[in-house]
């Protein structure tokens, strides 16, 4: 049990110091992800940004996940059903939130480059795995030396997939019975746009005073 995403932060950075001050940059997916994501970066000593990709659902089912789109590419898997159309338009509307989300968040400041760094990868907890499943393939596309996952917590299936998707995963529990993400935090308030936006700038104004 972790007492909050803070906590959990610091539990996950202890596991990645072999990270700290490398070539690496820790990517924390929106929103839950991002104070995790703040401590691990804070901890290493490396730059923090989003991982901007979203999942293209099935259309018969949302969760499942048939490809991904960040703001420059996208791969889907071939699906029996699914036509181009519905994927033109379900890429459009990816990458309409995604944009929303630039705005919104990163304000004035470039996304972070990835290719030929570690890329962390950092969320709150996993589930299904799907999402991250989505991110990490996306991220590969863009020619990291090494894509880590890192959680404070995930279940058994989604810890058993990202082991093959990653280069490597760093996963603090992983339950024999999983009720949810939420189930293992004291904690587990919503994180808001305000949250986001206040950690990504607390991290940049803490390396600057660093210089």
């Amino acid at each position: 049990m972790f007492h909050n995403r803070i906590a959990a932060g610091y539990k996950l950075a202890s596991r990645l110091k072999k990270f700290t001050n490398g070539n690496g940059v820790v990517m924390a997916v929106p929103r839950g992800g991002v104070p995790v994501g703040y401590v691990v970066a804070k901890e290493l000593n490396l730059p923090l940004s989003l991982a901007l990709v979203k999942k293209i659902g099935h259309p018969g089912n949302k969760e499942y996940a048939i490809g991904a789109a960040s703001l420059t590419d996208s791969y889907v898997i071939p699906h029996e059903g699914v036509s181009p159309g519905y994927i033109d338009a379900a890429v459009e509307q990816v990458r309409e939130r995604l944009e929303e989300m630039q705005r919104k968040y990163l304000d004035h400041n470039r996304q972070e480059p990835v290719t030929g760094r570690t890329v962390i990868i950092i969320d709150d907890g996993i589930a299904t795995g799907n999402t991250l499943l989505a991110t990490v393939e996306m991220f590969r596309r863009e020619h990291p030396a090494k894509i880590v996952v890192a959680v404070p917590v995930a279940s058994r299936d989604a810890f058993l997939q990202l082991s093959d998707a990653a280069d490597e995963i760093v996963c603090l529990q992983v339950p024999e019975v999983f009720w949810g993400v939420g189930a293992f935090y004291e904690d587990f308030h919503q994180v808001t746009d305000h949250q986001v936006i206040f950690y990504l700038r607390k991290l940049r104004e803490e390396h600057n005073e660093q210089v």
